[in-house]
């Protein structure tokens, strides 16, 4: 009996020391401290007799940021590429100059032809358009043409015009821009992005077309799939001069 109440003693009275340390040692709220380092994400520390803050030092914070930017960047897995990120050829950036070669400007010049008025001819060697306009004149314009292994020659007459018409890329393209990782998309409304540009006169029953383009600084090269390009503003006034039925000579 005498060593039961002196066990209930003892621990009646080490629970009263305990409940009056741990009211010592919250009777007030810890002091926080920061990380002063800005760079470092928002870390805070309590302190306590051997308390210091959290930084992480600014070369970490800079390994994250490149940890972050590579899990955006494409990924391939067992030869499955990732195309969430990947942004469509149409619209990659391109090198600009500064300004396009006078000699590709409209302009009216001195031509002779056994072609009657109205007619189109356009020289892929040269890089020009021709509107014959008679009596030994023709309103030349610069243009953009196929790129070696698409060059092509022969007539047509223009058997529809759009404005600012929608492009669907062809099987063959979309496969062989795939082989090369640009990956084309299967159909693009018409608008400023789309390389079809303000306006468009197909050609016979054939996939070419004089277009326009969002690429104005490729005009007087050799660049596109065989189609004949030219700049917005050049395309609109063609096509104000044009009809269907139009005679196409292509050399």
């Amino acid at each position: 009996m005498k060593k039961t109440l002196f066990l209930a003693f003892g621990l009646a009275a080490a629970f009263s020391s305990s409940a009056t340390f741990a009211h010592d040692r919250y009777r007030e709220r810890p002091p926080v401290v920061v990380s002063p380092d800005l760079a470092a994400p928002w870390v805070m520390q309590l302190a306590g007799p051997n308390g210091r803050p959290v930084v992480y030092p600014r070369q970490a914070a800079q390994q994250r940021a490149v940890y972050q930017q590579r899990e955006q960047q494409p990924v391939v897995r067992r030869g499955i590429f990732d195309r969430s990120t990947v942004q469509p050829v149409a619209m990659r950036p391109q090198p600009i100059r500064s300004r396009i070669e006078p000699q590709f400007l409209p302009q009216t010049v001195a031509y002779d032809s056994k072609e009657k008025a109205g007619t189109i001819i356009i020289d892929t060697n040269n890089r020009f358009l021709y509107l014959v306009t008679g009596n030994g004149q023709a309103r030349r314009y610069g243009v953009g043409v196929g790129k070696p292994g698409f060059e092509w020659a022969g007539e047509h007459r223009v058997t529809r015009k759009a404005e600012w018409p929608d492009w669907t890329p062809p099987s063959e393209m979309i496969t062989r821009e795939a082989a090369k990782g640009h990956y084309l998309p299967a159909r693009m409304e018409g608008g400023p992005e789309n390389p079809l540009g303000a306006r468009a006169m197909y050609l016979g029953s054939t996939l070419y077309r004089i277009h326009g383009t969002n690429a104005p600084w490729s005009i007087g090269s050799a660049v596109s799939s065989g189609c004949i390009r030219m700049r917005n503003e050049d395309v609109t006034d063609l096509y104000e001069r044009v009809n269907i039925g139009t005679k196409v000579v292509v050399m």
